[in-house]
């Protein structure tokens, strides 16, 4: 399923001749509109009510399923048939299964590492849904929804994590870079290439993923800098999972993120995190304007880390549960199902059939991962050095004596 965008795409404008692409919008969405979008039931139709109490926080969607009216974003989704609705959710529910069966993989000494995406689905499915095929994407290593929008086949981003390969897919087949483990390196990258765009003329924009941990990063930040100078159509999206690993947001910053954005010249966005819809017009808003030359935009989508930050991590060590839990009553999936349900969008056959597509998607991650080589345990000191070096030389040997220890202890049994 493939969501398009609805809006005209108008010609590039240069930097040089652009005026105020970056001050209305960014004064109108930074400054008088730092309210909080909230609900309140005056008839059969959800409205908005706005107060001063809180950041910004655009919704289309209640964690009970219903749709809230918002003047400015909900116009880049008016065009959302039913069938959308069920691909939404579809990609949702099938970039769950195959993250569930990655950790279980990892669990059972498949992988060496896996970094999950539970409860970011509808951040990583709405934004990726709003691409279009010629944008470019640079990601993190917790992508995996966006990856599957951009047609990379899921098995394809095991490879790194088995240790088999140094990425696993071509990034220019489907314009998604591969994963950055360094964190925040990427957004440079990610300007960088929006300024190569600009120079080429064409009308398409680029999209960086980083998490609310790298916004503390000098490479964000002096890619928020590039970028507002020079005008780059690219759109930062910093999926705010709450957690920096074991670092709060309390820790990481005084203010909400997406205001950071206003110190740079250009707009941001808070986004709820976990409503579909909402990522997907927010994010509609930020490429077109790029492809406009109206330059960057930062998105901060709301939302929760509702694992671990990685399978080496224990967030038991550093929060509280009744934290998940009260995040569980916001859970992405479980909120657009509802939708479905009361508008009679989709019925039992299509929840089955989907259950069944699942369950065939877990079996082939397992039968693809079991099929793949072990590493190569020497691999890592072949590249180390375009000519050779005594000292990687010597530490293979050194390595190639502890491997071979193992096997004579096993001999000696």
């Amino acid at each position: 399923m493939t969501v398009e965008s609805t809006a005209a795409h108008k010609p590039r404008r240069s930097a040089g001749g652009k005026t105020g692409g970056t001050g209305t919008k960014a004064t109108g969405t930074t400054g008088t509109k730092g309210t909080t979008r909230s609900t309140t039931r005056t008839t059969s139709t959800t409205r908005t009510a706005r107060t001063s109490a809180d950041p910004q926080l655009v919704q289309l969607l209640t964690p009970e399923g219903e749709r809230v009216e918002d003047p400015e974003y909900a116009p880049y989704v008016d065009g959302i048939t039913p069938e959308d609705l069920r691909g939404l959710y579809r990609d949702m529910v099938l970039t769950r299964r195959f993250d569930a069966e990655a950790t279980a993989l990892q669990r059972q000494g498949e992988l060496g590492l896996w970094a999950s995406l539970l409860g970011q689905e509808a951040a990583q499915i709405g934004s990726g849904r709003a691409t279009r095929g010629d944008d470019y994407v640079f990601p993190t290593y917790r992508e995996h929804g966006v990856a599957w929008c951009r047609g990379v086949d899921p098995t394809n981003l095991l490879g790194m994590f088995r240790g088999v390969n140094n990425g696993g897919w071509d990034p220019n087949s489907n314009n998604f870079h591969l994963y950055t483990i360094v964190i925040g390196s990427q957004a440079l990258h990610a300007t960088g290439y929006a300024m190569g765009i600009t120079m080429d003329g064409a009308d398409s924009a680029v999209i960086a993923y980083f998490g609310d941990g790298a916004s503390s990063q000098g490479d964000v930040n002096e890619a928020f800098n590039f970028a507002a100078v020079y005008n780059a159509p690219v759109v930062f999206f910093c999926q705010n999972n709450q957690w920096a690993i074991s670092e709060s947001n309390e820790k990481q910053t005084r203010v909400p993120l997406y205001q950071r954005a206003q110190g740079f010249g250009f707009p941001g966005v808070r986004v709820d995190g976990n409503d579909v819809l909402a990522c997907l017009a927010v994010t509609r808003w930020a490429l077109e304007r790029a492809r406009r030359g109206e330059g960057p935009a930062l998105i901060e989508a709301f939302t929760y880390r509702m694992g671990a930050h990685t399978t080496s991590d224990d967030p038991s060590r550093y929060r509280h549960d009744d934290e998940r839990i009260a995040w569980e009553a916001k859970d992405p999936i479980l909120r657009l199902r509802r939708h479905l349900e009361a508008a009679n969008h989709a019925d039992e056959g299509f929840f089955g059939e989907l259950e069944a597509e699942s369950e065939a998607l877990g079996k082939r991650v397992r039968e693809v991962v079991r099929a793949m080589p072990d590493p190569d345990r020497f691999a890592l000191f072949e590249h180390a050095y375009a000519d050779g070096h005594a000292l990687v030389d010597e530490e293979r040997a050194q390595f190639a004596a502890y491997q071979a220890s193992f096997a004579d202890a096993e001999g000696g049994q």
